[in-house]
């Protein structure tokens, strides 16, 4: 038999989460799997949990949200030798866990799971921390990693936009800063930075075209809009302009980016989390590739190798 260790956390969404490990330890035997299970205690855990597991692990099962998510990629990053992953959505938005084809029944997620496919798919980084989709900063992104837990478990993603709108009524806070990709250099004043390789964002599907998770880029967005009226705007035009065709936004395809802040450097919100760095320099760079196993759903839309 081979051996699975499940990494989860208790505290992710709505779901009651021993139900969901009772169910996983009842099917196990079904896909041939010993089983181990590791619940998470605090933040970082999912990370020491996988960088510290036996290299006979044949799956890491990871349920939780996002945050959860990235953790366990930073984890497996860090080994020498790097486990295969299996990720079940666990929490309130589930950007990833719906970008790669999973429903918000876990018992059918399972199922979609272990009748899936391994794939490879990119790792970037901000500096030398790893994220799987998105690294962004600026006005209003606070409100991913500052949301109470207590209002996600009563709401849900209604949660992110009741306080959001309390942080509507702050300033608007404009970073000035010097930035390098695909051979362009910059300077200005902007409002918000996306650093993102996904087609999902807070909820929106079909952001950018032809996002590839194996392709070796990720998408830049900088954002010069300076008041709320023009980045509430922006936001509109989302849904019905493509990128390029946007004034206030200046937008990349690549593998590598370059910004130097000048004085105000922003909190980064890291697939969800909050992630500080005291110095004005980050580099993103995608150089790193961990190996998924994925629903077959969406495979043809999101992988460049078949």
């Amino acid at each position: 038999m081979k051996n699975i260790a499940v990494v989860y956390n208790p505290e992710s969404g709505h779901h009651d989460c021993h139900k969901f490990i009772r169910y996983v330890s009842s099917i196990m035997n079904k896909y041939d799997y010993n089983d181990m299970y590791c619940p998470t205690q605090g933040k970082n855990d999912s990370t020491e949990i996988i960088r510290n597991l036996p290299n006979d692990i044949d799956l890491v099962l990871i349920a939780g949200g996002d945050g959860t998510l990235n953790e366990s990629i930073n984890g497996n990053c860090l080994r020498e030798k790097k486990l295969p992953l299996a990720y079940i959505p666990f929490g309130t938005t589930n950007d990833v866990g719906r970008m790669y084809g999973f429903t918000r029944n876990y018992i059918k997620d399972i199922k979609l799971l272990f009748d899936g496919v391994l794939k490879k798919i990119d790792v970037c980084h901000i500096n030398k921390k790893a994220f799987i989709y998105v690294a962004c900063a600026g006005n209003y992104m606070n409100v991913s990693y500052e949301t109470p837990r207590r209002l996600k478990k009563k709401y849900g993603k209604m949660a992110y936009a009741l306080y959001g709108l309390k942080e509507l009524s702050k300033e608007i806070n404009k970073y000035e800063l010097t930035y390098k990709v695909n051979g362009v250099v910059k300077s200005g004043k902007y409002t918000f930075i996306f650093v993102t390789n996904t087609s999902r964002i807070a909820g929106v599907n079909g952001i950018y075209n032809d996002v590839k998770l194996d392709d070796k880029m990720f998408e830049v967005v900088m954002c010069k809009a300076t008041t709320k009226k023009e980045i509430l705007h922006i936001m509109y035009l989302l849904k019905t302009k493509n990128l390029e065709e946007i004034e206030e936004i200046e937008y990349y395809k690549t593998n590598h980016l370059e910004i130097e802040f000048k004085d105000n450097i922003p909190t980064w919100c890291l697939d969800g989390e909050r992630y500080v760095e005291e110095q004005k320099k980050f580099v993103f760079t995608v150089d790193d590739t961990t190996e998924m196993l994925m629903p077959r759903k969406n495979i043809d839309k999101l992988f460049e190798e078949k």
